[in-house]
């Protein structure tokens, strides 16, 4: 590879320092290799489609914590953790411990077919996990888009009614059904319509776009008056912290106010908690912020530590409106990944990372602030987030408050030639969204927030020249 992060290659001292995490006397990092980034880079545009994309140009070699290694030993404090999957970090030993201790038992027999204790004995801890009082069960299938085409399937089989409303932002998913309710056209629904019949559009309360809850539920009721009749819902779905549309809360009125809309119609509310669950906000699930209590919440990522897992928690009676053999999947709550996400839900708890978690989003978004005043006055339009789920928003100017996406790419873009791994967000790519491990430890974000304004500042020279 050509310069991208050799100008700080660090090596495998700094791997030792993490927290909680294994130490290694020989790194695999520092081994010797015959690949190299470029080569890997042609291998692929050779066999793998271009609507594949990938964020940075480097091939991992290893991973520890909150730090990873490429094939040519060049390492990367990590802020994006595989799109939110590793706030227990990467490869944490009871994690992984949990996963071969599994393997060495089973590996598949399908639950459909022959089911096995780590299903339940998961499906039981998401029951007492999940906010609410109402008795609940708990669906396991493999992907976040998965668990959300479940629980529409489910909600339509509940209340005998076809349609969905989702909200302006939103991201749910690749498949179609997913498709048709993610509110983004590039780069997810560019091309590949028509979409599924009965999903509507609701607006969502944004500052940038003058919206407010008020705004954003009257839109809502609008839409009961003009395309969707509220007698034919079955439920709306809603992020509580949008993910890809910008890392953006749910104000917790229009919360509670779509709780008390759903109750006023018999509507279904469902909290896709697939990027925000799991301590991301520093509560298991970030709805609990609001006090709202879902009929349905959609899990993934996190859950599992970096083994494939989603799942389904609703209240019993809601869940058990399919026949038998009406949910599943072949792979669906593969007992690897179940004994993974136990282990990685036992980290959460026994480790403190849902208060670690409200310290790093304090942490975060005052280094934010500082680090815009001194690098970048006047072009870090929003710092916000809940818990360590937090966004920074860059626009051209304060006074137009225009979206600057082309500024957000050279900012991820020298923060990766100088070692750290960002990914940006929002409906028009102009934020920063930081998905760092809850596990890092202070030194590990501090080097990388250091990286962060080194890159701040890089790009607006480069502006300037």
């Amino acid at each position: 590879m050509s310069s991208t992060a050799k100008k700080s290659s660090r090596k495998s001292a700094k791997a030792k320092a993490a927290p909680q995490m294994t130490v290694v006397e020989t790194n695999p990092a520092t081994q010797p290799s015959d690949l190299t980034n470029a080569a890997l880079v042609a291998r692929r545009d050779a066999a793998v489609p271009r609507g594949v994309a990938s964020a940075a140009p480097i091939y991992a070699k290893y991973a520890e914590n909150a730090e990873l290694w490429d094939v040519e030993g060049n390492r990367y404090i990590d802020f994006v953790g595989g799109i939110g999957v590793l706030n227990t970090g990467h490869r944490h030993p009871k994690v992984v411990e949990a996963a071969k201790a599994q393997e060495d038992h089973y590996t598949h027999t399908s639950f459909q077919v022959v089911p096995y204790g780590p299903y339940v004995e998961l499906a039981e801890k998401l029951n007492t996990l999940a906010p609410g009082d109402a008795p609940k069960k708990t669906l396991l299938v493999t992907t976040g888009a998965e668990a959300v085409e479940n629980a529409v399937k489910i909600a339509r089989a509940a209340t005998g009614r076809p349609g969905v409303i989702a909200f302006t932002g939103s991201y749910h998913g690749r498949t179609l059904l997913t498709l048709g309710m993610t509110g983004k056209i590039t780069p997810y629904k560019k091309d590949v319509g028509p979409f599924p019949s009965d999903v509507f559009r609701a607006p969502f309360p944004s500052q940038r776009d003058g919206i407010t809850v008020q705004d954003a539920i009257t839109g809502l009721k609008n839409l009961f008056l003009t395309d969707a009749q509220p007698e034919r819902i079955a439920a709306i779905i809603i992020e509580p912290v949008l993910g890809e549309g910008g890392y953006t809360p749910v104000p917790f009125e229009m919360m509670r106010e779509l709780r008390q809309i759903c109750d006023q119609h018999g509507i279904l509310l469902i909290a896709d908690e697939v990027q925000a669950g799991f301590g991301r906000t520093g509560t298991w699930f970030a709805i609990e912020h609001s006090g709202v209590v879902p009929d349905l919440i959609t899990v993934a990522k996190s859950m599992a530590g970096g083994y494939p897992l989603a799942g389904v928690i609703g209240r019993a009676d809601v869940m058990d409106a399919m026949a038998p053999g009406g949910l599943g999947g072949t792979y669906g709550g593969n007992p690897v990944a179940c004994a993974a996400a136990l282990a990685a839900i036992e980290v959460i708890e026994n480790e403190g990372l849902l208060a670690r978690s409200t310290a790093m989003g304090e942490t975060l978004k005052a280094r934010f602030a500082e680090i815009g005043a001194r690098a970048a006055p006047y072009r870090f339009w929003d710092i916000r987030g809940l818990g360590a789920m937090v966004a920074v928003e860059f626009v051209t100017d304060f006074d137009s408050g225009k979206p600057d996406a082309d500024f957000t790419k050279r900012v991820i873009a020298h923060a990766l030639q100088r070692g750290l791994l960002l990914l940006s967000c929002g409906m028009h790519g102009n934020a920063v969204r930081v998905m760092v491990p809850l596990t890092a430890s202070d030194a590990i974000l501090d080097e990388g927030l250091a990286i962060f304004e080194a890159a701040v500042a890089a790009a607006v020279a480069e502006e300037q020249h």
